[in-house]
Order: C-alpha cells, then structure tokens, then sequence
C-alpha cells in the first residue's frame, strides 16, 4: 500500500566512546578525536586483545535515581540516556502527544551479556540463591524499549530487534515504515551495546576477528588502511527521533532530514564472512535509493559500515562499485568506527545519526588511521573534516548472519 506520509529526523541523542551526548560526539567527531585505548572494565593482561573504545565517565544517575539504574543492564541505560537526549533535541513534549501514537523500537546484537557473565560466575561461586531476580529484565535485548516505554509512558508499539550490527539501521528502517504507513506518528529507534567484557573479548579473539595492535590501540582502528587487521570492540549507541512530517510541522520541530528509503537483504552466504562480490549489500542500496526515488549519483555522501576488517571492507568497495559505478570513486565517505571503534548493535543508529546531522548542517567528520588506503577499496575517503552542502546522503550497517541494510537521507523540502 503506498502512503503519502512523509517521515523526518527531530531528534538525535547518543552516547560514545568519544563523548556521552551527540553534541560532544560531534564535536570530537569533527575534531578526529579517538575514543580507543587500553581496557578498563576488566584485567586483560592476559587477553591477546586488550583494548576497546570505551564509554568515559557515563554516570547513570546523571540520568535516572539509583534504584533505577541498578535494574538496568549497562546497554539499557546507554540507550535511555540516548532517548532522553534527543527527546529533548526533538523539543518533544510528551504529555503534548498522543502517547498512543507514539513507539519506541530499539535494539542491540549482544543486549546484557557482560552481567550474564557476573551472574554466572555468582551461580558457580556463591550458589543459585544469589543470582539476582533481574538477570532476565536486565539483559534482553527488548528491554530497552521496555524500560524506557514504562518510563516514559511511550504507549505505542514497543519491541526489540536484533540483526548483529545492522541493528540499528533494521530499527530505524522498522520505525520509518511504522510511520510511513500509518501506525505511529513518532518512533524512537536506534541501538546500544555494552559489550566490553571477558567472553566477548575472548570469542571475538578466538574467531580473529580483532585487531591485534595491542603496541598501538590509537591507530588499531583503520577502516579501508592496506594494514588493518580487524575490528575494535566499541560501546555505546545512538537514538533518533522519527516523526511524520505534519506532526512535526504542528509544533515547529527542528527537522534535521528527510527519511526517503530503507532496504534489507541477506547475502545466505556465510555467517560471519560478507558475500565476497558484495552482491547483498550492492541489493540493499539499490532497493533503498529506489524507494527514495532517487538515482545513485544524486548521492552527495556515505557513511561507510567500514569496520576494519579484510573481507568486509573490501565486499563492501565493491558493492559500492556495482551501485554507484565510477561515480562511486568520487562521493565523499567517512567511517564513523575509525573514531569510536564497532559499537556493533549501536553502530548503525550512530552511523545514521552522522548522515542526518551531515545534511543539515554540511559538515562531514574524518575518517582517521587511513595511512595507505588500500587500492581494493577505491573511496573517496574524507581525511579532513568537510564541508560541503549535500543534499541526499546514504547509511550502511552490515552484520553477521549475511544482514545489508541501507539507509536513504535528504534534505527536508517543502
């Protein structure tokens, strides 16, 4: 069924490894800052990895009372704190709204694995009767949108999604579709992870996936460098705020962009390996610019998934090739994860958030750690930070499990 409904962004929060708002992220962002260095949250000395991006100085009681704080599995409350954010960026006064029209969609690829750990070496240790009554509400990964429906009595739909680190684009592609077709006015949608913990470090270690420059964690994150050796662990996540066009108008909103398009495919190809010709990712972009409408080279920018990884970043060169053609050698990309390494299921959202505010305000932050860009991936890569008016901008998020997705932006127009 076709809709005339129009869907925009008034609202951004996040909270990140380089900053624990979007306002500070961005500026850091613009700035090149990096957010990696040596693990905190644990001893690794003995890990073959032992740095990530961690989160600074998230103080959950800056957001929530204690008690509160204390039922929420860490990835729970990076995702109220984005919410909160960019309900007040929206300038979104709920008790002004429809509460019934109004759903919250979030997600994360690992939800509260790191208190599953806790709680299980409690069970060995002290026994069954210590394990705490809320290790399932506070490790779900539903229980995001949950908590944050029951406590900001967001009435609509309310459920999770998990998709690896496409999640966040499926969530905010998810939401655009709610609205689009009717069912709510306003979504909250995004993802968050807190995932920097032993067994993750551990499995994505076994598995090889890691960047290994535990000599220079700074520059270990190097999106499309002919040196990169793989991801590194981030944490965080980003919300933004979907709101039907009219809506938003009503009450003089701020409106960052337009959402014009949103494709999901699946490469069935392998489970953590991308399809070696980028074929999935290539039919997720084209399906997102036709529901845009739009043609490839009216595309001013891409946020890249660009995790660091050998396979990926080169299936994902080449899927940018089969769409764009050589068009695609010329449009300005950046990768977010070079500055706050893979927030996995929160990467997408951040990654969308950047193509939004890219568009209202023409700036595009750096790429870093691109020493020697490797010849497979032939970006357009932005070293500097940019400005440059773009009128229609591009998101990717690509997970294990074989899920594309792509997110289609523009300037909201009258």
């Amino acid at each position: 069924m076709e809709s005339k409904r129009r869907v925009v962004l008034t609202g951004l929060g996040a909270v990140t490894p380089i900053g624990n708002s979007f306002d500070a992220f961005w500026k850091n962002a613009m700035a090149g800052k990096n957010g990696v260095g040596p693990i905190t949250r644990f001893d690794a000395s003995k890990f073959p990895v032992r740095f990530a991006a961690e989160v600074k100085d998230f103080r959950p009681e800056d957001y929530f009372d204690h008690k509160l704080a204390r039922r929420m599995g860490r990835f729970i409350q990076y995702a109220y704190a984005a919410s909160l954010e960019a309900c007040r960026d929206a300038r979104l006064d709920l008790d002004k709204t429809d509460r019934e029209r109004v759903g919250i969609l979030l997600g994360s690829g690992i939800g509260g694995l790191d208190f599953i750990e806790e709680q299980k070496e409690i069970l060995m240790t002290r026994g069954p009767e210590k394990v705490s009554p809320f290790l399932v509400p506070m490790t779900t990964i539903d229980m995001a949108s949950g908590q944050i429906s029951i406590h900001m009595d967001i009435r609509g739909p309310n459920y999770g999604v998990s998709s690896a680190c496409a999640t966040g684009n499926n969530a905010i592609g998810i939401g655009f579709r709610s609205i689009k077709y009717g069912e709510t006015d306003v979504m909250f949608c995004g993802g968050s992870e807190a995932a920097i913990c032993p067994v993750t470090i551990a499995a994505f270690s076994s598995s090889r996936a890691l960047s290994t420059r535990n000599d220079d964690p700074a520059t270990a994150s190097r999106p499309f460098d002919i040196d990169r050796d793989g991801f590194v662990v981030g944490e965080g996540g980003a919300v933004v705020i979907l709101e039907e066009l009219e809506h938003a108008r009503r009450r003089g909103a701020p409106i960052y962009a337009e959402m014009l398009g949103f494709a999901a495919t699946g490469d069935a190809h392998h489970l953590t390996a991308p399809h070696p010709e980028g074929a999935g990712a290539a039919r997720a972009m084209t399906l997102a610019l036709q529901e845009a409408s739009i043609r490839p080279e009216q595309i001013g920018h891409i946020n890249a998934h660009g995790t660091s990884t050998g396979l990926g970043d080169i299936a994902e060169a080449m899927a940018v090739r089969r769409v764009f053609g050589e068009y695609g050698t010329r449009i300005p990309v950046n990768a977010t994860k070079s500055l706050v390494g893979h927030l996995l299921g929160g990467s997408g959202a951040l990654g969308a958030a950047c193509v939004a505010k890219t568009i209202a305000t023409g700036e595009m932050h750096p790429s870093i750690n691109v020493f020697t860009q490797d010849p497979q991936c032939t970006f357009n890569i932005i070293h500097k930070p940019m400005k440059q008016e773009i009128e229609y901008g591009l998101a990717n998020a690509f997970g294990f499990g074989g899920h594309n997705t792509c997110l289609v932006f523009g300037k909201y127009k009258d």
